[in-house]
């Protein structure tokens, strides 16, 4: 199985008007089981309603179905999470959209965190919940770091996976900011990547913005080059990151399990997570 989180930067009715652009957001989503995209900003949810319609007919073998969360975001400018799933392969058993008002600390999102629990049918992980996160850049040392208060709020599990857009590189987060992040200083949370590790898709910066972090399968995170496997130019899909990959067999499985925490981030495109 095949989870990844995908920036597609500002999803909306013009991104979705090019033939071309549709269709190569076609085949890279379809190279996902859960993929859940980020920076949706259609006020009126036309978008979407296109989008999975396009993406069932462009699959022939598999149906995808939808969930999205509320629109998230301070004053006129709001963005969606968006979930698509193949529900013949897991079925989702809940949904939590993060409640930012805690005490003394109200708001602490630009976007609150939106949790899915699923159920893998195949039975590879009992379950699995996917906490997709798309910070503001100016604020990101501090919502990070409130990340590690939110991942054990709802349900009780090990198989969590922080997922999305961090921007926790460049000119946002610093080295020493870095380390004082719980999530990156806490032993329980792992990156899998380093940071000098490129995953934009962008010719002009070499920034590590999706950082997925899990602790199973040393060295097998790898970013996917869709503009090389698809010889397309960098205007062409007018995004900025690379898919993201990750893979577990089976016989990970009992390792999976006794995991406190796994945590993994993106920024624009698709991080992946496999299970074979």
């Amino acid at each position: 199985m095949k989870v990844t989180t995908f920036n597609i930067q500002k999803f909306g009715k013009s991104k979705l008007s090019d033939p071309f652009v549709l269709k190569t957001l076609n085949k890279i989503v379809s190279r996902y089981d859960i993929i859940i995209i980020l920076e949706v900003v259609d006020s009126s949810g036309d978008s979407v309603d296109t989008f999975l319609e396009e993406l069932n007919k462009f699959n022939k073998t598999h149906h995808y179905t939808l969930e999205i969360s509320t629109r998230l975001g301070r004053g006129n400018y709001k963005e969606q999470f968006m979930f698509l799933y193949r529900d013949g392969l897991v079925d989702l058993v809940g949904s939590y959209q993060y409640k930012d008002n805690q005490s003394g600390d109200e708001d602490a999102f630009a976007r609150e965190p939106y949790v899915l629990h699923f159920v893998h049918v195949l039975a590879v992980l009992e379950d699995l919940v996917l906490m997709p996160v798309h910070t503001n850049p100016e604020d990101s040392v501090k919502e990070l770091d409130k990340l590690y208060d939110v991942f054990q709020m709802k349900w009780k599990t090990d198989n969590i996976m922080i997922l999305g857009d961090f921007n926790a590189d460049g000119s946002y987060v610093s080295d020493n900011e870095m380390k004082t992040i719980h999530i990156r200083s806490d032993e329980n949370f792992h990156w899998l990547i380093t940071d000098d590790v490129d995953t934009t898709a962008s010719t002009r910066n070499n920034n590590t913005y999706d950082d997925m972090l899990k602790a199973v399968v040393p060295d097998s995170a790898k970013p996917f080059n869709f503009q090389k496997a698809y010889k397309l130019k960098e205007e062409d899909v007018n995004n900025n990151h690379f898919t993201f990959e990750l893979i577990f067999n089976h016989t990970y499985q009992n390792v999976i399990t006794e995991l406190s925490l796994s945590v993994f981030s993106a920024f624009i495109s698709a991080e992946t997570l496999m299970y074979k």
